[in-house]
């Protein structure tokens, strides 16, 4: 039986220069960047681009990997800011359609993976949220991470976390449509 290769391990290859080590770190990892992008930024096509650059951004501070800390936890504060920024500068009067996300924003192949009704409901309560929230849960329950790793990522307290998440709880139970997908 083959032993899986660690992320340190592919890190170190691919800072060497090998392609293949790269290419398998972004297997590994593209579902999970893509569908916390899908979750904090709320359109298919936005979190593929997203997505991308999350993974050029990666590429180009790859040799910065200190490796004190879980390459996942690195990877995730990288998405983070890409998608903070990207909903920091996303104009709140810009139009947006249910189906479509911004009407800027031209429909892809990637809307495919959008379409079951419980995934739309559940997305369309995390755009309730604040952003700080918004990370936190999804930090939490879809990448699962420890409070003590989110909080090293979004750079405040343990408690902090909590407190966000808690309150963004209390927010999604509120909301009519989550009731009714759950």
């Amino acid at each position: 039986m083959l032993a899986t290769v660690t992320d340190e391990t592919l890190v170190s290859r691919a800072i060497a220069g090998s392609d293949s080590a790269w290419n398998k770190l972004i297997k590994r990892y593209e579902k999970r960047v893509y569908n916390y992008a899908l979750r904090m930024v709320g359109h298919p096509q936005d979190a593929f681009d997203l997505t991308q650059e999350v993974f050029m951004g990666v590429h180009r501070n790859l040799a910065g990997f200190r490796g004190d800390g879980a390459f996942p936890a690195w990877l995730f504060r990288i998405a983070s800011y890409r998608c903070t920024d990207y909903l920091r500068r996303r104009r709140n009067d810009e139009p947006f359609d249910d189906e479509r996300g911004f009407i800027s924003s031209l429909p892809g192949p990637q809307e495919q993976a959008f379409t079951t009704h419980a995934n739309h409901q559940i997305s369309t309560a995390l755009q309730q949220l604040p952003v700080e929230q918004r990370q936190v849960v999804e930090l939490k329950f879809f990448q699962h991470f420890t409070f003590e790793d989110i909080a090293g990522q979004l750079g405040i307290s343990p408690n902090t976390a909590k407190t966000r998440l808690y309150s963004a709880l209390r927010k999604l139970k509120q909301h009519e449509e989550l009731r009714d997908a759950l």
